[in-house]
């Protein structure tokens, strides 16, 4: 299955889930107090995709709904969390796909099983990546290609820092560096934030991460985004140039943010959870919410986020491959 923003905004599943299901499904007391866990810091794009989300399950999903940010060992531990609480619709996680796509080919034993583990609800939205720099690298330097050289001749300087080790930002300049010959020397934080941090107080020349994690700290005048990796340029970057515009083929990559119950959750729940979800991302406040932060809101049914993962998981291992990167290494 191919799987466009198009469709995925037309998407009525939840609709079809329940009419197979039927309303009783609705009829059950609602839930006291949901908690969507994330495993990224607060003021990132994940963490705010689940506050806006968090806002507007009540009344219809649960009495009241709170986020909490449970981070480190790049989201592995917020996974690692919900695995293991009970199935019963209190406890959800929101994560970038990666985490369960990208993980699986870098380390040799992960804390959870992707499609085992994890019971998929909906797609939260889509958002492509940037590659910024700040003031660490010369004015003069204002594309990708640009930076490559610059990196090249500058060793000491030839880093960027990424939201999280193996997470797609990380192999998008990994992947960057050695299509341009240079050896970018990467930096693992705790989320974009803190890297975007560190950028703005020149320890690291680049960050690449969520556009809206960057586009953010745009008005500080220290911060310039040289590319961005979607297929077509970004709407809330529009003045600059993919990563094929400028040269540097086979780089399009967008990621996912998406919901999940842990394993053995009732169809029953999965379905009154998804249609919460889908109703919730339907929202004017909240797509212009997201959207402001570089997140193009979308709902799926949970059999098309399954498919996805399938999906990305096998996309993802050629390119793993050819980076060369490993945790235990």
């Amino acid at each position: 299955m191919t799987f466009t923003r198009r469709h995925m905004l037309q998407t009525t599943g939840a609709s079809a889930l329940l009419a197979s299901l039927g309303q009783h499904a609705f009829a059950q007391a609602s839930i006291e107090t949901a908690t969507i866990v994330t495993g990224f810091a607060a003021g990132g794009t994940s963490d705010t995709t689940c506050r806006r989300i968090a806002q507007k399950l009540s009344p219809e999903y649960a009495k009241a709904a709170v986020v909490e940010n449970r981070t480190g060992a790049g989201g592995q531990i917020a996974v690692s969390y919900v695995k293991g609480r009970p199935a019963d619709g209190t406890t959800i996680l929101q994560t970038p796909t990666s985490i369960l796509t990208i993980y699986p080919h870098i380390y040799k034993k992960l804390p959870y099983d992707p499609m085992v583990d994890l019971t998929p609800v909906s797609i939260a939205c889509i958002f492509d990546f940037g590659f910024a720099v700040g003031p660490a690298v010369p004015a003069s330097v204002k594309t990708v290609p640009e930076f490559l050289a610059w990196a090249k001749a500058n060793p000491a300087g030839a880093n960027f820092g990424s939201p999280a080790a193996g997470s797609t930002p990380h192999f998008i300049g990994a992947l960057l560096g050695k299509k341009g010959g240079a050896e970018l020397k990467h930096a693992a934080y705790r989320g974009t934030q803190p890297a975007m941090l560190d950028l703005l107080g020149g320890n690291i020349s680049a960050v690449s991460g969520p556009i809206g994690d960057i586009t953010q700290h745009l008005a500080s005048g220290k911060v310039r985004i040289l590319g961005v990796s979607g297929a077509k340029r970004s709407r809330f970057a529009p003045d600059v140039p993919t990563f094929g515009e400028q040269g540097i083929h086979d780089m399009a990559h967008s990621e996912w943010f998406a919901f999940f119950l842990p394993a053995k959750a009732s169809p029953e729940l999965v379905a009154r959870l998804n249609t919460a979800m889908k109703n919730a991302l339907a929202q004017k406040d909240v797509i212009d919410g997201l959207g402001t932060f570089g997140l193009e809101a979308m709902s799926s049914t949970p059999g098309e986020l399954t498919d996805l993962l399938k999906k990305d998981t096998a996309k993802w291992a050629p390119i793993v491959k050819e980076v060369g990167f490993t945790a235990e290494g």
